[in-house]
């Protein structure tokens, strides 16, 4: 039985093998897509790819663990860890999520002047690199389906 996993936010999908960061690219934590957000200072909220349980919640990361076992990181931007200024927290660590309902809002633009990538890798955890089926490419919107696995 697959799983699909919903984009959490509008932008262009692109490979994981594009993020700039060894990790992700390699899918050494597991298969998935990247979301590159659009050129705009203007907040974007990332929402719930899936359905479950919020196991970790960090201003730039989280963790959903559906209620069939499948666990779904989301990684805002690259190098991003430590940089609590760039994100509101919507959502609380242990909570029950459904699809769609906020996670973390952020400006796109405000990594970007950083110097750093304002990718946002989803990643289905502990999968098989190129397990992610029927990945999207181009533009997407935030609901829409990104890959299943």
């Amino acid at each position: 039985m697959s799983t699909e996993i919903l984009a959490p936010l509008p932008g262009r999908a692109i490979p994981l093998s594009e993020v700039p960061d060894p990790v992700f690219a390699a899918e050494m934590v597991g298969a998935g897509v990247a979301i590159e957000p659009p050129d705009t200072d203007e907040p974007i909220t990332v929402v719930a790819p899936i359905a479950g349980a919020i196991v970790k919640l960090h201003p730039h990361a989280a963790v959903i663990l559906s209620d069939a076992g499948v666990g779904v990181l989301l990684h805002v931007g690259i190098d991003t860890v430590g940089k609590t200024d760039l994100f509101q927290v919507r959502a609380a660590e242990g909570d029950r999520i459904e699809i769609g309902e906020p996670l973390v809002t952020f400006s796109p633009n405000a990594i970007r002047r950083l110097g750093l990538s304002a990718a946002v890798p989803v990643v289905v955890m502990d999968s098989a690199p190129g397990s992610a089926q029927h990945a999207a490419s181009g533009a997407v919107a935030a609901g829409e389906v990104l890959f299943s696995i």
